[in-house]
């Protein structure tokens, strides 16, 4: 059994699917590692680390010789992935829906396409759901870059020169992000806010003591999703909401928007009309931006000023925190891989009718099977 660990050609990703960890891990199950050269070289992990580890180093070719399971972060490119066993495991992040034809590509090329990120909601599968882990450390470096940014500073300070005001920060999208960005900017000192459309995040919210805000006696909310994600809401409370919202922003000092729904794009939640009513020198910092963004005038990748408010959009932000990023990463797939290792086939098995499997499972026999796509 052959597992193969690529180096992610993404531009700037800088996280690996494995980490020294992991590769002793699948080695202790049975399993040969190979890994690319430099794979590790982003997340501060050499390749003599690897090899201590007990994998094989070498060039793209030599690693994907025989694989019988490819570890990504970012799905590869189908095409570079020859050499590979006829019908292998791809496990990544594979972004079906934005990616429709990269997903085609694995079918055309009798790969078995496993997107990660489509793993359930449920219990048995959180130790390998990587929006879970990644998110967490996106919700943390969103506070840090938005304390970067910020002019001031963010806890309350009494010196014999006057007080400094505590900075209020404003979380939208209380989600695994959400509740980690509140978590740290109540650490730094912050007078932290929230709100969310799925009422069961109200109590969520005050135990980290944070401050919920929430439209009262509403009819029609319709914003609790399935699989613990937001849903769409109805046209009363979206009206309601903007309204409390509008009100709240404009005494703000930073607001973190962290709301996705899958599949689909990301809900807008700051217009440009509430930028304006911030005051200037406020940050906003937009965690869905590569999916449309929830901020009005936000752009990927890039940090720009609308009315004297900065706007921050960094791409792929689990990526900028790479070491801790690829270290939870990896555990995710080895957890994943591990759940279905069966010792006498010396290989995991994902069997027909498991709740997991059928969830990720995009292609399999030179078609796309996955009933989320096929809808």
């Amino acid at each position: 059994m052959r597992i193969a660990v690529l180096r992610e050609s993404a531009d700037g990703e800088k996280r690996v699917a494995a980490t020294p960890e992991t590769v002793k891990k699948f080695i202790g199950l049975g399993a040969e590692v190979a890994v690319e050269a430099g794979a590790g070289d982003g997340a501060a992990i050499d390749d003599q680390a690897y090899a201590d580890a007990g994998a094989r180093v070498g060039d793209r070719a030599a690693t994907l010789a025989g694989a019988d399971i490819v570890l990504g972060v970012q799905a590869p490119d189908p095409a570079t992935l020859s050499g590979a066993t006829q019908g292998a495991w791809v496990a990544a992040a594979m972004n079906p829906f934005g990616e429709r034809a990269r997903i085609d590509g694995y079918a055309a090329a009798g790969l078995e396409a496993l997107a990660m990120e489509f793993m359930p909601r449920i219990t048995r599968a959180q130790s390998m759901d990587i929006l879970s882990s990644q998110s967490n450390l996106s919700g943390y470096k969103a506070v840090l870059d938005a304390a970067s940014e910020y002019g001031r500073a963010f806890p309350m300070m009494m010196t014999a020169a006057g007080t400094v005001s505590a900075a209020r920060v404003f979380v939208m999208g209380v989600g695994v992000a959400g509740l980690q960005a509140i978590a740290t900017a109540r650490r730094l000192g912050a007078q932290v806010s929230a709100t969310d459309v799925r009422s069961a995040t109200k109590e969520q919210i005050q135990s980290l003591g944070a401050k919920p805000i929430f439209v009262e006696n509403v009819a029609g909310i319709e914003g609790e999703g399935s699989g613990g994600y937001a849903g769409e809401m109805s046209p009363e409370y979206q009206k309601a909401q903007a309204e409390l919202v509008s009100a709240h922003i404009a005494k703000q000092d930073i607001v973190i928007t962290t709301a996705l729904i899958p599949g689909r794009a990301a809900p807008r939640l700051v217009s440009d009309a509430q930028l304006a009513s911030m005051r200037p020198g406020s940050v906003v910092v937009d965690l869905a931006v590569e999916q449309g963004g929830n901020v009005e005038g936000a752009v990927a990748g890039e940090v720009v000023v609308r009315h004297g408010v900065k706007i921050v959009g960094h791409r792929n932000v689990p990526s900028r925190l790479a070491a801790d990023a690829s270290a939870l990463f990896a555990r995710n797939l080895f957890n994943f891989l591990s759940a279905f290792w069966d010792k006498e086939a010396g290989r995991p098995i994902l069997p027909d009718g498991d709740e997991i499997g059928d969830a990720i499972r995009l292609t399999r026999g030179g078609e796309v099977v996955n009933q989320r796509l096929m809808q």
